[in-house]
């Protein structure tokens, strides 16, 4: 213990003696020492200033390292996020492939139904020809039924037709020779007139009766004052003494032939009258018009029916079926022939003509007849609007009519000669003209008288020529009196002649 303390003592004293001796050696080195650290201090301040300039840089280092850290952590997410998509495309894929696969496989399946459906088709295609050609073999035999049928009902109207004027006419004679006989007083005379009238009768009812024969007139009976502007077509109803007039007035206009008043006025025309037409039942009135249309008036009242819109240029002429009255013609400048249905007001079918049509008129109930600019007379079958037979007739056909029992049909031309040609055979079975017998223009309208044995046509200096179809001289009866051109004529189922001027409509007996 005690020696232990000795040598701590002993080592203390060896300390101070070892501090004193160290204080003593620094004193002693302290200016080499001094010197010695001057250099290493001018190199600590160097050494700071390039710490802190590496200091800076380090800042700077890892100011970078933290922007690329961050661009990394954002492409690290973004290739997570991009391998994400990719699973999903690739899954995708996977969905699209599998479909792609059924697809195919349903395709196949289709390939194989289309080609089964296509194989039936073609049976089907192949039992519909043949089915087909029976039918139309069947609408063909009940086409030619159907034609042969109408045509029988056409042959059959016409006959009654027929037959109702030949009792009209034989009971207009019987009155007639009845007033004659009481005038007379004779009894037996006029039991023997009952007898003659009778027979007559019984032979219109058996078919084969003559029609009475019309008288030549010579004397104008009445002169009317119709249109102001002048009258452009004239027109008896059928076995009636009731003429109408249509004119440059716009009007149409109905008179009594046997006094010269006027029964009565249609109003509602746009445009001047070119032509004019009644229906076999005497029920309508149609006015072909300059203004592209047609009118159509109820005789009974004077009521506007129809206007008939189709045409687009001026219409020339129309006509009424003698067989059916709702069935009409209509010609124009448009190069079209028109057929109208009376009930609904429409056109029914339109026939082309590579040559405008100046005049038409019905034969039949089916067939119709037209003269044309290039001086052709056409027929024409309205139900397939084909044309059926075609000659030359004049230079330029200013006007067709037929005859009351269909058996002629009269041209008028340019060249100044009337035509009368057989519609059967298409052949001309006639012709007149005269000298200074010059046709009017394109609208004059000669006509033939009910027994068919005579033609009257007027002319450009106011002269009416008349000509019989039996007389082989051709020598006309000429009527004067008219002061301008004469532009239509018309003559009644009952006896008198019409025909009209610029100014004046003369009533011939």
């Amino acid at each position: 213990m005690v020696e232990a303390e000795a040598g701590k003592e002993a080592i203390r004293r060896a300390l101070r003696s070892l501090r004193r001796r160290h204080l003593v050696e620094e004193g002693a080195h302290r200016p080499a020492i001094e010197a010695l650290a001057r250099p290493f201090a001018a190199q600590a301040v160097e050494w700071k200033e390039k710490a802190e300039k590496h200091e800076l840089e380090l800042q700077q280092c890892y100011k970078a390292q933290s922007r690329l850290s961050e661009q990394l952590v954002t492409e690290i997410e973004e290739g997570k996020a991009s391998k994400a998509l990719l699973k999903e495309k690739e899954t995708l894929i996977t969905t699209m492939q599998t479909e792609l696969e059924q697809t195919r496989e349903e395709n196949t399946q289709l390939k194989q139904s289309l080609e089964e459906k296509t194989s039936a088709l073609d049976l089907i295609i192949q039992e519909h020809q043949a089915v087909k050609a029976e039918l139309e073999q069947a609408l063909t035999k009940q086409k030619v039924a159907e034609d042969e049928n109408r045509n029988l009902i056409d042959r059959w109207m016409l006959e009654k037709m027929k037959d109702a004027e030949r009792l009209n006419e034989a009971n207009a004679m019987y009155e007639e020779m009845v007033l004659k006989l009481k005038s007379a007083g004779v009894g037996g005379i006029q039991h023997n007139a009952l007898q003659e009238a009778d027979g007559i009768i019984r032979r219109s009812e058996a078919g084969y009766m003559d029609i009475m024969e019309t008288p030549i007139p010579s004397t104008c009976r009445i002169t009317i004052r119709a249109h102001d502007g002048g009258c452009g077509s004239i027109i008896f109803q059928h076995n009636t003494d009731k003429l109408i007039s249509g004119g440059q007035d716009q009007t149409v206009k109905i008179w009594s032939a046997h006094t010269g008043a006027l029964t009565s006025t249609l109003q509602g025309c746009l445009g001047s009258v070119n032509d004019l037409a009644v229906t076999n039942d005497n029920k309508f009135v149609i006015a072909a018009c300059s203004s592209n249309k047609l009118f159509v008036w109820e005789v009974n009242g004077g009521r506007p029916r129809h206007t008939l819109t189709g045409h687009t240029k001026n219409v020339s002429s129309v006509d009424a079926s003698w067989v059916k009255s709702c069935v009409l013609a209509s010609s124009s400048n448009d190069h079209t022939i028109k057929i109208w249905d009376l009930q609904s007001g429409f056109c029914k079918s339109t026939i082309m003509s590579g040559s405008n049509a100046n005049s038409l008129a019905f034969i039949d109930g089916v067939t119709l007849c037209s003269g044309h600019r290039d001086g052709h007379l056409r027929l024409w079958d309205i139900r397939s609007a084909k044309c059926t037979s075609q000659t030359f007739a004049h230079l330029d056909v200013s006007s067709v009519s037929v005859s009351r029992n269909r058996n002629f049909i009269l041209t008028s031309g340019k060249d100044n000669v009337h035509n009368l040609f057989d519609p059967r055979t298409m052949e001309v079975c006639g012709k007149f003209k005269a000298m200074g017998n010059r046709v009017v223009s394109s609208w004059g309208r000669p006509c033939i008288s009910p027994d068919e044995n005579s033609i009257a046509a007027g002319a450009n200096d106011g002269s009416v020529y008349i000509w019989s179809r039996l007389k082989k001289d051709g020598v006309p009866t000429i009527l004067q009196g008219h002061s301008s051109s004469v532009v239509s004529s018309s003559w009644c189922g009952l006896g008198p002649l019409a025909t009209a001027d610029k100014h004046h409509i003369y009533i011939w007996t």
